[in-house]
């Protein structure tokens, strides 16, 4: 249970963590990045969704917005926690009272506001530069919040997970994008995913991005869009179904994991990482 002495400390630390990105023009312009990739790809579509009028650029920005998430929970996330754990941070906080629980917090604060800024400046920026609007109706928009927030739960708990695990920072990208550009092309992100094989079709069902952005979706896109839709249905059930699955999933494992990898961690362990990194700079 995290008590609320941590959830104090932890809100104050994500603080002092976005207000550092902020400063670090390298770590703010690497998130804006990402929006920007999805603009240009959603201002060179071309066509329209199949079986329907709807500009495939509509399609793309909602893929896009679903896709911030997994980029900051399963790709970046994974990458700090990795970094802190190499470098003594979570070894700390261990030796603290509650400092492991405010230091969740803190991270979850800090995924939360990077991934919810990036999702909603692709939004603008897509219905500023391709014209793909914005949820037309209060219902839409209750949609796109809890999507938005059960799909990030469900990212950040993964991402964390996978944190836990990598061995450290250097081998995380190599660990973490190639998945996570596999799971970006079998989810219908760029593409509808009725022109995939079925079996790829199925494979992209099990996780959650393929979800979130068929629920994104259904908050941007006019019914008529539907015709590219697997089912031809928005199937929100389905997808709060999926999503919490993947968060109850998660509330029981990781944790674990975070805890099994911060109590892997001592001092002989960092001291011969710092030796070995000293040893390759001469």
């Amino acid at each position: 249970m995290i008590s609320r002495q941590s959830v104090t400390v932890g809100l104050h630390r994500g603080r002092v963590e976005l207000r550092q990105m902020m400063r670090s023009p390298r770590e703010y312009m690497g998130h804006l990045t990402n929006p920007a990739f999805f603009l240009l790809t959603a201002s060179l579509q071309d066509g329209t969704i199949p079986g329907s009028s709807v500009d495939s650029s509509r399609m793309v920005v909602a893929g896009g917005i679903a896709s911030m998430l997994v980029l900051v929970a399963v790709s970046w996330l994974p990458q700090q926690l990795a970094n802190d754990r190499e470098d003594g941070t979570m070894l700390r906080l261990r030796g603290t009272p509650g400092g492991l629980s405010a230091y969740i917090v803190s991270r979850t604060l800090s995924v939360t506001a990077v991934a919810l800024f990036c999702a909603l400046l692709l939004l603008v920026g897509g219905a500023l530069l391709t014209g793909s609007g914005f949820p037309d109706s209060l219902a839409r928009w209750v949609t796109l919040a809890w999507v938005l927030v059960l799909g990030l739960v469900a990212l950040a708990l993964l991402g964390a997970a996978v944190g836990a695990l990598l061995p450290n920072p250097r081998q995380a990208l190599a660990w973490v994008m190639i998945p996570v550009l596999g799971l970006l092309f079998v989810s219908g992100v760029f593409f509808p995913v009725t022109t995939m094989p079925r079996w790829l079709q199925i494979v992209g069902e099990v996780f959650p991005l393929k979800w979130i952005a068929q629920g994104v979706r259904s908050a941007l896109l006019p019914d008529s869009a539907l015709a590219a839709e697997t089912a031809q249905s928005w199937q929100h059930w389905e997808t709060a179904g999926v999503l919490t699955a993947w968060i109850v999933a998660g509330l029981l494992i990781t944790p674990r994991l975070l805890l099994r990898a911060s109590r892997r961690e001592s001092g002989s362990r960092l001291a011969a990482r710092r030796e070995a990194i000293a040893q390759r700079a001469y």
